[in-house]
């Protein structure tokens, strides 16, 4: 499947990709720390902590697939100062997302994505209400919600995590 997989891949605007075992992945209480004490959106979404579980849950997840694809989109020309433009750059990387997770399924996968950020489908998630999500097949967790040490991984296979400048780096991981 990764031949006729690779070039499907190598057929949409990819910065990179690459395929690691799970077992390979960093997974970090202190990733969740920062999620807890430095992101808005800890506590307000199904896509973060605490609703995705403990960090040890979700390493029993990730560790439940055998393989796990990562792709990497850039957006180039971003003014980083700015918040709004540069999180403006999250929609493409997600459309991406979708159409590898779209490619999976096409080959009989059930894949587990996380992917960048919170969850930004619904304008309010039901997770404030105490409901279940709306919209349960097309929301990706994001990876630092689980507390994978990505950085290390990018490392590991030369890649950066931040170019610095106006370019935005946005990764994504697809087990299978």
């Amino acid at each position: 499947m990764n031949e006729e997989l690779e070039r499907a891949l190598a057929e949409l605007p990819l910065y990179t990709y690459f395929w690691v075992k799970p077992e390979e992945l960093v997974f970090s209480q202190r990733v969740r720390t920062v999620c807890e004490k430095e992101c808005p959106m800890y506590g307000r979404t199904w896509a973060c902590p605490p609703a995705v579980g403990s960090v040890e849950t979700c390493r029993e997840k990730c560790l439940g697939y055998r393989n796990c694809l990562v792709i990497g989109t850039v957006a180039e020309e971003v003014d980083v100062t700015d918040l709004a433009a540069t999180l403006d750059t999250r929609e493409p990387h997600e459309k991406i997302t979708n159409q590898v997770r779209d490619l999976l399924r096409e080959r009989g996968e059930k894949p587990y994505v996380l992917s960048s950020e919170a969850c930004a489908i619904c304008s309010r998630c039901a997770y404030l209400d105490g409901l279940p999500c709306r919209m349960p097949g097309k929301m990706h967790p994001c990876v630092e919600s689980h507390g994978i040490v990505l950085t290390d991984t990018l490392e590991r296979h030369d890649l950066p995590f931040q170019y610095g400048g106006d370019v935005v780096t946005w990764y994504s991981l697809l087990f299978y």
